[in-house]
């Protein structure tokens, strides 16, 4: 494999399909267990690869390098092999402040609260706080020493501005679950879902007939692989290709 994608389960991703409209090479899906990953990261048989769930801290050992992005968020979604020393950058981060930006949502000063806890909520709390939130509260399903639980949530933070779904509830296959009921933080004005898959999530339905503004993660999976390519590539690559991507997938998805 040149350039691909490793990860546990990838068959819901669109990532080969975005990266072959933006690339003219074959981007291979590599699911892989725990000892294939082990394997497979030792070989270093790759010009370059995106990293997902579960593996994003995994890979962190096997590197020669890593990136500001990437130290600071504690995590790696893109790696490029040089002469055999293998470089990490995480692209989630430009990825999310594209979409904050696109739909001119603003953070400063604002109250913000990320679901989730895993190698995607970092990059989020680290776009926040860079974008001058006052307060990024995390929650996961068990209490940690950076997340609080969902019944602290509720007992402390419905007055909320921001909403941020890094966590797998809401994912194809479970499409009708929701990780929380908007109508209780009535102060919140937008909500962003990393999950693309369904196009449109429950709680990015609900935000909407709320009227919050509600934006699913497709345009984020979009821009943070145009990020990749640049590295993978060596190269500069027109942003608008990412608007124009998102549009040309989000079509063919919602027509299947």
């Amino acid at each position: 494999m040149e350039y691909g994608l490793i990860g546990g389960q990838l068959g819901h991703s669109y990532s080969k399909d975005i990266h072959e409209m933006l690339a003219d090479y074959t981007y291979d899906l590599c699911p892989l267990t725990q000892e294939e990953f082990k394997t497979f990261m030792e070989k270093q048989d790759f010009k370059a690869i995106n990293v997902t769930i579960p593996y994003k801290r995994d890979v962190i050992p096997y590197l020669y390098e890593m990136d500001d992005n990437a130290k600071a968020i504690g995590a790696v979604n893109t790696i490029v092999n040089k002469d055999g020393k293998l470089y990490g950058h995480n692209t989630d981060f430009s990825g999310f402040l594209y979409m904050l930006e696109k739909h001119n949502i603003s953070v400063q000063n604002k109250k913000c609260v990320v679901l989730g806890d895993g190698g995607a909520s970092k990059a989020v709390v680290a776009v926040l706080k860079k974008c001058g939130a006052s307060d990024v509260i995390i929650v996961d399903i068990v209490q940690t020493e950076s997340a609080i639980t969902y019944e602290e949530l509720f007992e402390k933070h419905t007055d909320a501005e921001f909403i941020a779904n890094t966590s797998p509830v809401g994912m194809y296959p479970k499409c009708d679950n929701s990780p929380v009921d908007l109508s209780r933080f009535p102060k919140c004005e937008a909500v962003a879902d990393v999950i693309y898959n369904p196009l449109e999530t429950k709680l990015i339905a609900q935000a909407k007939s709320l009227g919050m503004i509600g934006v699913n993660g497709l345009e984020m999976l979009v821009a943070q692989a145009l990020y990749a390519i640049e590295f993978f590539l060596d190269t500069s690559l027109d942003e608008a290709q990412i608007d124009a991507v998102y549009q040309k997938l989000y079509q063919e998805k919602l027509a299947e």
